[in-house]
């Protein structure tokens, strides 16, 4: 569960593309074992921040310290040994269509660890059991479906044990009761492995469903206009913007 521990910590954040500001002045906590939601409308740079956070592109102004660290301060080789903490889901899945899902979740294990053989298949069966993919090591991503596909991205993003797991719209594509299914899953997992979680989205279902915490972007001010929790932002923010936002328009959510 959620303490007031922050595991990240983002101050003064800007974020750019050369001389473009896509938001500025970010400050914000995220606690272990959040769920936090990165929102906004559409082109606010809800992916831009994903993208800062998880170590693909350096803050123009600002910093973001995970615990004692300052992880942009970090030299490049730190940097990228720290990343192992992270695990990634993107909004396609990203499997290598020419991989089972068993050599897809493999592939960190090998990378990055000295296990054997037995022990990665071990740990890969592991990892599918935990998503639901139990008997479905051998199968190729083009076999299954989309939800399963997210779910299989989500056992490899998992497979080092990371202490914080990023989503980047793991909704996108997926029907009603797949969503549903998924966001179940993220909370389990949050529950069984303390692991905090950042999620970009804008479906409301979602983030009323999972996020105990988020922050809101505004693409016309370009800085954040509202963080904490959504419920509370849904039925308290003086925002008309942030209301209307999580009402989808109406005054009143039913």
């Amino acid at each position: 569960m959620a303490t007031t521990e922050a595991a990240i910590e983002v101050r003064d954040l800007t974020m750019a593309y050369g001389s473009r500001v896509i938001q500025r002045e970010l400050t914000f906590n995220i606690n272990r074992g959040d769920i936090f939601i990165i929102m906004g409308g559409s082109g606010c740079g809800k992916s831009t921040l994903l993208r800062h956070l998880i170590g693909l592109q350096p803050p123009a102004k600002g910093s973001i310290h995970f615990g004692e660290t300052d992880f942009w301060n970090l030299p490049p080789d730190d940097r990228q040994r720290f990343m192992r903490r992270f695990g990634v889901l993107y909004q396609s899945g990203a499997l290598w269509s020419s991989m089972t899902l068993a050599e897809n979740i493999a592939l960190p294990l090998e990378e990055y660890t000295d296990l054997s053989k037995a022990e990665i298949a071990d740990l890969v069966d592991l990892k599918l059991a935990l998503v639901g993919l139990a008997g479905f090591r051998d199968y190729y991503p083009s076999e299954i479906s989309g939800g399963m596909k997210k779910r299989a991205g989500l056992a490899r993003a998992m497979a080092l044990d990371p202490d914080i797991l990023f989503f980047d719209e793991p909704s996108a594509g997926l029907d009603p009761i797949s969503s549903q299914l998924l966001d179940d899953l993220i909370l389990e997992l949050r529950d069984s492995l303390g692991a905090t979680v950042v999620v970009v989205t804008h479906e409301l279902a979602s983030i009323f469903a999972i996020g105990n915490n988020c922050v809101f972007l505004d693409a016309g001010t370009k800085t954040m206009i509202a963080s904490g929790d959504p419920k509370k932002l849904r039925d308290e923010s003086e925002d008309p913007l942030v209301r209307r936002f999580l009402t989808r328009g109406k005054e009143e959510v039913k």
